[in-house]
């Protein structure tokens, strides 16, 4: 159980003292409904400094930070400790100080700090990272920290990464009194774009969208080979692209689709890798690709839709790799679909539940259209409720509108922490230039190659990406590895996107994948071996960022629709031949020769070039005789007839 539904049992399950504790779930639900109301109205009319609404947000999320989340994990609370209204109480002084005091600090005392703002700033670090602690784990915080600490201690460190040092005022001012720390690009993006599309998902969940794309995908895929896990790449891929979140991916629709895969024969492991991999994938998929894709938006300073249109063919590729997959694995264990009787009807899940896809459909006309996508949020979610209305079955009340709103609350202050607490990274970047030395390293090493300066900032991007929010470590990268690729050549919307893809991969590569540790307590499956499976079956994703680095027509990126899809249609050949090489066999068990041709075809095809694309074909087509080969024999491939009646 993890700190959040720990915090849930606490506030809510208090035996013997239940009004004293319904009271605090009232608190809360009050708390929840202004800070929604708060941020629609500042998100679509509301007119506020920027500073001063990103401070308003982030004094929100401290205090269901602090009422939500035990100081330890599985600690028990049947209400919220002393020490917790204590660091309330601090939080709520220090914000009101910094609130009234702003104006004056920018415009009378033109940023000039007093002792004063330094003890406000200090004490406002320490509840943040307090928070982060309690809320994203120790992973993050205690990156910020080491972050933190080398502002201070950079001029003990010799060689191309130590500095000069600087004074615990000049700290505080860039994090907490300047636009480029915590209340910078991050906090700002979550105090926006995140909040209210985690809201809306939030509000799409309890209109009963879950049930319908699993029972959805299961119409699509269950009957065939493997069925239950080509059922949680369907769901998990539709689900993912609404909520952006890949463990909360694997708890909704993993529930469903492990269960069933370890019923149809697949191994724990195996179950648990292919629901992993698939919500991860959700992070990826516009339109809402994990609100990592606003942040790239505002890094880029281009309209949100780039992003989204820049996403479509990876996202297609990712999911198509990841299907085949399963396919190829399903054919290795020789198992087969589900029941028909098992399988709902097409037509009646459509009718039940086809309204219920009118909030995308909203959503994306409306961004489409060209206006902001927090205009296209919000519609979005407001049609969530009047679609539901549409039948009775999955009519939203009161009570689950209500409840709709404190769920997307709890799911704002995950991210929007993450997003502050890595301000404290950035703040540290920007102070110290560390990303600029580390990049010029990175460039010098390469030696000129940028095959090898991208191998390296994905290794980079892996590692800063361990067990840190898809979001966060997508801030992180962006920061370092970008400007490294930047640098060399690449552009810098393939350049954002190559750091993107490996920092939401993260999640799935041990020794710390959150995503794999979340599916690996549904299937009952030990957590590492759920990671190596999981890398395993995502061996080809790890590839797919390679493809569009060298390629950038895959990203729609300044080329023609048709020259987009062709070189997607080829990325896609290649990709499915790496996918049968690595699972090792297409209709039957390839030979080692076989792969080797295979995968070196595959690989051939990551460059656009028409001589590599021929050469790679002409090494499937050899490599592929093989299966050719047992298809007739297996009477798969009818003989074809000549004139003289003989087979061919």
């Amino acid at each position: 159980m993890n700190n959040e539904q720990t915090a849930v049992v606490d506030l809510e399950d208090g035996g013997g003292q239940r009004n004293f504790l319904g009271m605090w779930a009232k608190v809360l639900l009050v708390l929840a409904v202004i800070w929604t109301f708060f941020q629609l109205y500042m998100s679509s009319y509301g007119v506020m400094d920027a500073i001063k609404f990103r401070a308003w947000h982030l004094l929100f999320l401290l205090l269901f930070s602090f009422l939500l989340y035990p100081a330890r994990k599985g600690m028990k609370r049947k209400k919220p400790a002393v020490t917790d209204l204590v660091l309330i109480g601090l939080a709520i002084s220090v914000f009101a100080y910094f609130l009234i005091t702003y104006d004056t600090f920018i415009r009378d005392r033109f940023g000039v700090n007093t002792t004063l703002d330094y003890v406000a700033g200090g004490i406002a670090m320490l509840l943040l990272f307090e928070a982060a602690r309690r809320v994203v784990g120790n992973g993050l915080t205690i990156i910020a920290g080491i972050f933190l600490l080398y502002n201070f201690f950079g001029g003990f460190i010799p060689g191309i990464f130590g500095h000069t040092g600087f004074t615990v005022e000049r700290v505080i001012n860039v994090m907490f009194w300047g636009g480029q720390g915590i209340f910078g690009t991050a906090l700002g993006v979550s105090a926006t774009y995140i909040f209210v599309f985690v809201m809306f998902g939030a509000f799409l969940k309890n209109s009963g969208f879950s049930d319908f794309i699993n029972d959805l995908a299961l119409t699509i895929a269950g009957r065939s080979s493997g069925g239950p896990a080509k059922v949680a790449v369907f769901a998990s891929g539709l689900m993912g692209m609404m909520s952006g979140s890949a463990v909360g991916n694997v708890v909704t629709t993993g529930t469903v689709t492990i269960p069933l895969m370890k019923k149809t024969g697949y191994s724990k492991s195996f179950a648990g890798a292919v629901e992993a991999v698939a919500s991860t994938g959700g992070l990826l998929a516009p339109p809402i690709m994990g609100a990592a894709g606003f942040i790239m938006a505002e890094f880029l300073g281009v309209p949100y839709t780039t992003v989204m249109l820049a996403a479509i063919i990876p996202a297609i590729l990712y999911y198509a790799f990841l299907f085949m997959s399963v396919h190829f694995e399903a054919k290795r264990l020789g198992l087969s679909g589900i029941a028909k009787e098992n399988i709902p009807n097409a037509v009646k899940v459509l009718k039940e539940g086809g309204h219920l896809l009118i909030p995308l459909v909203v959503l994306l006309a409306t961004l489409m259209t060209g206006v902001t996508p927090l205009f296209a949020a919000i519609w979005a979610l407001v049609s969530t409720v009047l679609a539901s209305w549409l039948r009775k079955s999955t009519r939203m009340n009161l009570r689950l509108i209500l409840q709709s709103i404190e769920e997307g609350a709890r799911g704002a202050v995950n991210v929007g922490i993450a997003c502050a607490i890595v301000g404290i990274v950035i703040g540290t970047i920007t102070l110290t230039s560390v990303g600029l030395t580390l990049g010029n390293n990175v460039i010098a090493i390469a030696g000129g190659s940028v095959l090898f300066a991208a191998l390296l900032t994905m290794v980079i991007s892996v590692f800063l990406g361990m067990g840190v929010p898809a979001t966060a470590a997508y801030i992180i990268v962006a920061m370092i590895s970008v400007p490294i690729l930047v640098n060399m050549g690449v552009p810098a919307l393939a350049a954002h996107m190559f750091a993107f893809y490996y920092a939401a991969l993260s999640g799935i590569t041990p020794p710390v994948a959150l995503a794999s540790y979340a599916a690996a307590g549904i299937a009952g499956e030990d957590p590492t071996k759920v990671s190596v499976a999981s890398l395993r079956l995502a061996a080809v994703a790890f590839i797919l960022p390679f493809f569009f680095l060298f390629n950038p027509v895959l990203l729609f990126d300044g080329h023609s629709y048709g020259a987009s899809i062709m070189a997607g249609a080829m990325a896609l050949i290649g990709g499915i031949a790496l996918a049968s090489a690595v699972s090792g066999r297409v209709v039957a068990k390839m030979g080692w020769f076989s792969r080797v041709l295979v995968g070196a075809g595959g690989l051939m095809m990551i460059d656009a070039g028409t001589l590599t694309d021929l050469i790679g074909i002409a090494l499937i087509t050899v490599g592929m005789f093989g299966q050719l080969k047992v298809l007739k024999e297996q009477k798969v491939i009818s003989p074809i007839k000549v004139n003289n009646g003989e087979g061919v």
